[in-house]
């Protein structure tokens, strides 16, 4: 395994080693849920990341505790980072995680640092923070409590109901800075979760913790991703998806169509041709042009949600984000750190 960044390795200018490799752990656990999975305890050299200028993404500065996520979609977009380390972007990036084990420290001490402007941070945007993983190393409760104790502004966006652990937490940030918590998703149907989302709970637990975190005051919108196309797009599918929304109480929904960036795209339609061989095709007319469904199908989708949402009396956030995920309206950096080559 390759610990060290690509682009700039051990010993050249900058030393971009995202880990020291003599201070990595790797640890198996026989335990429910964690047979198979192989976890490497590192000691992150940083924990608050800048979102390359040219992303898509409506945030500029990431906090990620972990890499590889045992949700295991099949669509995940981060796939292609585990590459970086020299693992692949199928069952390597399910089963091979990297758990930052310093993060909290890490993080208390960047938001005590003078040169830090109490920019938004956003958690759970390239891999989950609420993954399996998170159950036994308990990493999201420092870095709440650290994050509260600054007042620094936050938002997560999640599958995993384990978010409901910190509730308090939540709470308490909520009283002394703005918080967006965002649950994803994308559809109802339970063949298209076993198949697409299979370490992740099952869509009525995640409307569980929507229900959850509404009732305890904590306002939740729900990203509607993936809306996937030619399984998960049907008028009756995605009219069953917002109504489920709007019954447990989301503040709003906000639709995001299949995006297949590589890594996550070659892992994706090996499994469509497994599953769905008759799709291949239409897929690979869809994305001829990239990773990105062409606009007019996105218009669609979101037009149609859209409607749904007004119907059963919630609505869209900002169009084409999610609320919890603030509008990125400065690409200037508050502090000058420079940027990674992707969010980790």
């Amino acid at each position: 395994m390759r610990w060290d960044s690509p682009a700039e390795r051990p010993g050249t200018a900058g030393n971009g080693a995202l880990f020291a490799a003599d201070a990595v752990r790797t640890r198996t656990f026989d335990a429910p849920g964690f047979r198979g999975i192989t976890f490497h305890e590192v000691r992150a050299r940083s924990i608050v990341n800048r979102v390359p200028g040219a992303s898509r993404m409506p945030f500029e500065w990431t906090v990620n505790p972990y890499r590889g996520c045992s949700h295991a979609c099949v669509y995940c977009f981060a796939r292609k980072a585990h590459s970086r380390l020299g693992l692949d972007t199928g069952p390597g990036f399910d089963s091979q995680i990297v758990v930052k084990v310093n993060a909290p420290e890490l993080l208390r001490d960047h938001l005590s640092s003078g040169r830090w402007h109490g920019a938004h941070l956003a958690m759970g945007t390239n891999v989950d923070c609420y993954q399996r993983a998170e159950g036994r190393y308990r990493l999201m409760p420092g870095i709440l409590a650290a994050l509260r104790d600054h007042a620094n502004p936050f938002s997560i966006l999640t599958k995993g109901t384990l978010i409901l652990r910190d509730l308090e937490l939540l709470r308490q940030a909520s009283e002394v800075t703005d918080v967006g918590v965002c649950v994803s998703v994308g559809f109802v149907d339970e063949g298209l979760w076993r198949t697409l989302e299979p370490g992740t709970p099952s869509p009525p637990h995640r409307l569980d913790a929507v229900r959850a975190l509404s009732g305890a005051g904590i306002g939740c919108d729900v990203l509607m991703a993936p809306v996937v196309p030619f399984l998960g797009d049907h008028p009756d599918q995605l009219r069953a998806t917002v109504r489920a929304v709007a019954a447990a109480g989301a503040t709003s929904v906000t639709p995001l169509v299949l995006h297949l960036r590589p890594g996550a795209r070659e892992w994706y339609m090996r499994r469509l041709a497994a599953h769905h061989p008759h799709l291949v095709r239409r897929y690979e007319r869809l994305y001829a042009e990239g990773p990105y469904a062409p606009r007019w199908y996105q218009r669609r989708v979101t037009r149609h949600v859209h409607e749904l949402a007004a119907e059963f009396g919630i609505g869209p956030s900002y169009r084409g984000t999610d609320r919890g995920l603030p509008v990125r309206k400065d690409r200037r950096p508050p502090l000058d750190v420079p940027a990674r080559p992707a969010p980790f």
